[in-house]
């Protein structure tokens, strides 16, 4: 006959095997989601195309961080450092959405493990996309970044690319009447 104390360490071993093929479940999710690829085009700070195996191309959005548009000021010097850090070189990425665009987001890593976004960030070249990420150290070297003048922190009436792209809707607009 069982007691109860018997039944409670059944119900809690049970408990304890679910959550342990729950947890390699996720764990598995998280080990394959990497992706290895070589980076063969830049099309502006924050978007690059990456060649997969099997000569697949895909374009990736970087995630977290939004770059400065090509038409905007240090436009031109975000896709050079982009550049610079990664083209042609293999990289690890991981997806973490899609946008309305088709792109994948996607975090890049590069050189042992650096993380593009945040290189972009520490230089000054690129916006924290606070609105799409909860990884607030990047917050915190865009603050580093701003103070110390870097990027396109040295004009101090700088424009996000969200702002910029809004206000040049705006512009084409009243253009057409």
């Amino acid at each position: 006959m069982k007691t109860l104390k018997d039944k409670n360490i059944l119900q809690k071993t049970i408990s304890l095997k679910y959550i342990f093929i729950i947890s390699i479940f996720f764990l598995s999710e998280v080990v394959c989601a990497q992706t290895k690829a070589r980076i063969i085009g830049i099309k502006d700070g924050d978007t690059v195309t990456a060649l997969l195996e099997g000569d697949i191309q895909k374009t990736l959005r970087l995630a977290e961080v939004d770059c400065p548009e090509s038409g905007q000021p240090f436009g031109k010097n975000a896709k050079e450092f982009t550049s610079g850090e990664i083209f042609g070189k293999d990289i690890v990425f991981y997806e973490t959405d899609q946008d309305r665009y088709g792109r994948t987001i996607a975090k890049i890593y590069y050189d042992s493990g650096k993380y593009l976004s945040e290189e972009i960030i520490k230089s000054g070249l690129g916006w924290w996309y606070h609105q799409y990420s909860k990884n607030t150290q990047l917050g915190k070297l865009q603050e580093a970044a701003k103070f110390n003048g870097l990027g396109l922190w040295q004009d101090k009436n700088a424009i996000s690319p969200y702002e910029w792209r809004k206000l040049n809707k705006l512009k084409n607009q009243k253009d057409e009447y």
